[in-house]
């Protein structure tokens, strides 16, 4: 048996970040991984000469959580790729062009940034760090967003945007996420506007060697206290400390960080059972449906055309959304396209080489070349493993109301991190971070109060 100050289940951000914070302060940690890498949701990998990333990959300048790592570690950053033209689809209509910036005065875009600047105004009610505190908790999560948005507008074109606008933040439907959630995520990333940006917003920078450099940069500095293919099965706690078992062996350690998604934590026998909020929050806290495909050229031959490899499709196939993907230095044309929500349902059901067509058909507006790659690679989230889903947790309508108690209050000598419990950050590899920060506090301050009574008990009569 292996022993610990502190055992941490997860070596995505959340738990790297923890981990560095503990090992700071002192105290011998160890990081169990189920899988054989470390950075969770974010993995990137060489794929025929080029590092692609597979899941999260951003980084933008209110993220200052990550880009303190960046800077940390040495990890070089470069512009998303965002010159020229994007391109709107909207079946039986013409395909629509503009820039970063603005949208094209088509299909009631007056209506939709009306929309965005009443929920930026609502959202100014939600204090990011106290959430349940929102005064009008109990009514906003008490109705779906597509209540909300039924009711306040009745354009089908404006719908439609705010659908796609939700897809790409939750990589869910409107009719699956409340409208408390939504002003709390919102008030999380400091607006609409940074949240959806490309320079100067969530996506303004990309990482040189992949979004998970950092992490293996923090892995690395760890060592041997990062023990991969160890995943968790039970965890067990009692008066004196916490009895973790895996699949290498058993863990003694004071206290225990718990992280990643609610499908992985459910996969964990807790001895004793958990309380009813903290099981009711995980079971009611879905993963976002997503793929993630990366269409490889030889080059990004969109740019003869003016455009930036951006596209957005409403209701015109299963993509929603496209990026320019290709490296810093252009050296191959890659572009990123994501499938959620509905749409991943119908589009996974299909056949391989049918799912590869349905995308390659959606790319066709960036050029003839679109249909000829020469590579094609799909992640589909929700069969990952230890993810089950991306982008992050969404908790149904209801949940935040009757079940917030169980979002991160420990547990005894257990205690949740995780981007889902960040409040700054929430969903993103920054928010990760700042709950890894957050939690390695907690638990210092427990271990050094235990300390204290150790010794006052020592010191009795």
């Amino acid at each position: 048996m292996d022993n610990s100050d502190v055992v941490i289940v997860g070596a995505g951000y959340a738990g790297l970040s923890a981990a560095l914070d503990l090992t700071r302060a002192g105290h011998d940690v160890l990081v169990l991984e189920g899988s054989d890498r470390v950075g969770g949701r974010v993995w990137s990998r060489e794929e025929d000469g080029v590092r692609i990333d597979h899941g999260g990959q951003w980084v933008g300048p209110a993220q200052t959580a990550l880009l303190e790592w960046a800077d940390r570690f040495g990890c070089a950053r470069f512009p998303t790729h965002d010159e020229g033209r994007h391109l709107e689809i909207w079946p039986g209509a013409e395909t629509l062009g503009y820039t970063s910036g603005g949208l094209p005065h088509a299909h009631d875009a007056d209506q939709y940034h009306r929309l965005v600047d009443l929920l930026d105004d609502l959202a100014g009610q939600v204090d990011p760090d106290t959430p349940e505190a929102c005064r009008d908790l109990d009514a906003w999560d008490g109705q779906t967003f597509e209540d909300w948005l039924r009711a306040h507008s009745a354009s089908a074109d404006a719908y439609r945007r705010m659908r796609v606008l939700i897809q790409g933040l939750w990589a869910c439907e409107p009719r699956d996420v409340s409208l408390f959630h939504v002003l709390f995520y919102i008030a999380a990333g400091g607006g609409l506007d940074p949240l959806l940006g490309t320079l100067g917003g969530a996506q303004d920078s990309r990482f040189v060697e992949g979004a998970d450099a950092p992490a293996l940069a923090a892995a690395a500095e760890l060592g041997d206290r990062v023990r991969l293919g160890a995943g968790v099965s039970a965890i067990a706690q009692d008066a004196t400390g916490i009895t973790v078992s895996t699949t290498t062996g058993t863990v003694r350690a004071r206290h225990a960080v718990v992280t990643g998604t609610p499908p992985a934590q459910a996969r964990i026998a807790f001895t004793p059972m958990l309380p009813l909020a903290r099981r009711r929050w995980n079971a009611r806290s879905p993963m976002g449906e997503a793929a993630k495909i990366h269409v490889v050229y030889p080059e990004p031959f969109w740019r003869q055309e003016g455009l930036s490899g951006q596209l957005t499709a409403y209701d015109a196939g299963p993509v929603a959304y496209t990026f320019d993907n290709s490296p810093a230095d252009r050296s191959r044309g890659v572009i990123a396209a994501f499938v959620y929500g509905d749409d991943y349902r119908s589009w996974y059901a299909q056949s391989p080489d049918a799912r590869r067509k349905a995308v390659l058909d959606t790319l066709a507006p960036l050029g003839a070349a679109a249909a000829e790659p020469t590579d094609y690679h799909e992640l589909r989230w929700p069969d990952h493993a230890w993810a089950e889903g991306a982008y992050a947790a969404v908790p149904t309508p209801g949940t935040w109301r009757a079940h917030a108690a169980g979002r991160r209050e420990p547990v005894g000598r257990l205690h949740w991190a995780g981007t889902e419990t960040a409040g700054i950050g929430n969903g993103y590899i920054d928010g990760a971070i700042r709950s890894g920060v957050r939690v390695a506090a907690e638990v210092v301050a427990a271990l050094a109060q235990e300390s204290a009574q150790n010794v006052l008990g020592k010191s009795g009569p």
